[in-house]
């Protein structure tokens, strides 16, 4: 190699003044074997590391998606399929809904019977029974209880078919790429 003077050096070894350099090793016929790479200072191996560890990570991600696609591809393979499944996970929903606006129902009439016995109490609602005063706020407690639960039914709902309409237009590409491929 050439080192930083410019003086041209020769070693049957690696070359510690030329480390930061690149190095020619030669067969004994004077050909060129092979070049040796300068040695990486510490940043320029970090820099090296953190790109190869993006490469990395892209190509796992890029093999991630594909795994999922293949998935997607498997689990419907018409739009009868998955709109068959968004159908039964939408009535599930529907039915523990109306299971519980029917326990609101419930509440609602038994909370029509506490009022009714709360009118013996209404100038000093503080001189009804214990007993009463407990059902009335646990039946008040429990209505919050349901229609909170009922709103998160229905977000649950919304979710879903947000989930399902972003399943399906992925999925009709990968149809139409499918089609295409098994066209050929």
């Amino acid at each position: 190699c050439v080192d930083a003077k410019g003086r041209k050096l020769t070693s049957d070894r690696p070359i510690p003044e030329c480390v930061d350099r690149e190095q020619s090793i030669l067969n004994p016929s004077g050909t060129l074997r092979s070049k040796v790479a300068p040695s990486l200072t510490a940043q320029e191996r970090a820099d090296q590391e953190a790109k190869e560890r993006r490469e990395l990570e892209e190509r796992n991600r890029s093999a991630e998606d594909k795994r999922r696609e293949r998935a997607l591809l498997i689990r419907y393979p018409s739009k009868a399929v998955h709109d068959q499944e968004r159908q039964e996970v939408l009535e599930q929903l529907d039915s523990v809904i109306q299971a519980a606006k029917r326990r609101l129902d419930e509440l609602a009439h038994q909370r029509v019977a506490i009022d009714d016995e709360m009118e013996f109490y209404k100038k000093d609602p503080s001189k009804a029974p214990a007993y009463l005063r407990r059902q009335l706020e646990e039946n008040t407690n429990s209505q919050q209880v349901q229609r909170r639960f009922i709103g998160e039914q229905e977000s649950e709902v919304k979710r879903v078919n947000t989930r399902f309409d972003d399943e399906l237009v992925r999925l009709r590409q990968l149809w139409a790429t499918k089609a295409s491929a098994s066209g050929r």
